[in-house]
């Protein structure tokens, strides 16, 4: 595969105002996409976009307006929304294009993009490379003549819209009545939609995260910050917290003793519930190489499946997809449901874990812990750019080693960043003295490689 030149692992992302994420490459986007996803369907070419809360959107939004209108295609703009219901409303909306402006978990500083096709899907790495192709190219090219330029509207009712969609994924026969439920919303993109979406299901509604000014996005709350949530549940003395993140697509929670529940837990928890009334697709679910070896356990003590991608919830899509999983995710939070969804949503897991919650009649402590993790611990090694120290011989001779020690009652995983010079060293085992001196040893070989 080629080289990219924008593109990462999920979307553009960066510093804002500082390249790649200038007013400049957005425009490029714009010009660059629209080009691409001009279909010759008889009406008018359609974008979709939305973002989050960081003051950098402001810069981002009108620089992408601009290209795509200048290729000739309509724009609606959504305002803070949540990525998942871009991705749906692109679907809905018959739209060629849709674009969520946000860094997700990062900080306000950091900005992105992306890009989801007609089919409410995250654009395939062929397709990303297409645009890049034509990012540089001739600005000139392809501009549509002057009486063809597109037109930009306010779609006033999104936020409702996916009000809407959110509560019809929590069934219909149950409510959340008499349930005290702290929502933190990071002051993100879903600072106003979870909250409207509990309270119309019955919830007493406890607020944190929702003021949003431009700069307090993940701000010391959220799912990669969840103290403040399990701060709100001890203070109001509520039944479960519900934390997100800057772009709503990952959740954590925690229960009512302020016990943080990730992402393996609540899969565990949804998956049981789900095989239990016959609702799980595909024989299990599908998480990645970190997900913890507790969960494949579980999942095999219960005649399931789980299958493991490479890190990064496209890839758990795509194998969603081909073997026909309605469920699958990530240990930080990222959980697909795709009975619902074409991307994490943290919303709807959520709302998936209040009815089992409810359903139970059991306190959320009750359900918080499906499986006892197995002893996992990560090290990261920075290495200096244009080094190969996973092709050393000694690297490859540690990670051997570790494996034959643990001799089939645990894992070891040795990857390098698709971000960063950084060699992850994770393993786990039941043993977890011995966990800690084989990450050790391998992050050692690796630092004398590096």
């Amino acid at each position: 595969m080629s080289k990219r030149k924008y593109f990462g692992t999920d979307g553009i992302r960066g510093l804002a105002n500082s390249h790649p994420m200038t007013a400049e490459v957005a425009l490029r986007v714009g010009l660059a996409a629209g080009k691409l996803f001009r279909r010759n369907h008889g009406r008018r070419h359609l974008v979709v976009i939305g973002k989050d809360t960081r003051l950098s959107g402001y810069m981002i939004e009108p620089a992408l307006v601009a290209g795509f209108t200048s290729m000739g295609m309509d724009v609606r703009l959504f305002g803070p929304l949540p990525t998942p219901a871009v991705a749906m409303m692109t679907r809905s909306m018959r739209a060629d294009l849709g674009v969520m402006i946000s860094a997700s978990h990062n900080a306000y500083t950091d900005n992105g993009i992306k890009l989801f096709g007609p089919d409410g899907y995250k654009l395939s790495d062929e397709r990303e490379l297409e645009i890049e192709a034509h990012m540089d190219e001739g600005l000139q090219e392809g501009l549509a003549a002057a009486d063809g330029l597109g037109r930009v509207q306010r779609v006033d009712d999104a936020q409702a819209r996916y009000v809407e969609i959110a509560k019809a994924s929590f069934p219909r026969h149950l409510n959340l009545n008499g349930l005290r439920v702290v929502i933190d919303c990071a002051n993100g993109a879903a600072y106003k939609v979870a909250p409207a979406v509990l309270y119309e299901l019955g919830a007493e509604v406890l607020k944190v995260g929702v003021d949003p000014n431009g700069f307090n996005i993940n701000n010391d709350c959220g799912s990669t910050h969840p103290q403040a949530m399990v701060a709100a549940v001890r203070e109001y003395r509520a039944d479960i917290g519900i934390a997100l993140d800057g772009d709503a697509d990952r959740v954590a929670i925690c229960d009512e003793t302020g016990q943080v529940v990730d992402g393996d837990q609540i899969m565990a928890i949804i998956a049981g519930a789900w095989a239990a009334q016959d609702r799980l697709t595909g024989g299990g679910i599908v998480a990645t190489v970190m997900s913890n070896l507790g969960l494949e356990r579980f999942m095999t003590d219960k005649g399931l499946t789980l299958e493991r991608t490479p890190v990064g919830d496209r890839a758990v899509m795509e194998r969603m997809r081909g073997g026909g999983f309605n469920l699958g995710g990530e240990q930080s939070g990222h959980v697909i449901l795709s009975d619902f969804s074409t991307t994490g949503d943290g919303l709807i897991a959520a709302l998936q874990v209040l009815a089992v919650l409810v359903q139970s009649g059991k306190p959320m402590s009750a359900l918080a812990r499906q499986f006892e993790p197995v002893p996992q611990k990560l090290e990261n090694v920075r290495f200096a750019k244009g080094g190969k120290p996973l092709e050393n011989d000694k690297v490859k001779a540690a990670i051997a080693d570790a494996e034959a020690r643990l001799n089939g009652s645990g894992r070891v995983l040795v990857r390098a960043s698709g971000t960063e010079p950084l060699i992850r060293v994770m393993a786990e085992g039941d043993d977890k003295a011995l966990v800690d001196k084989l990450v050790k040893e391998i992050a050692g070989a690796v630092k004398a490689a590096a």
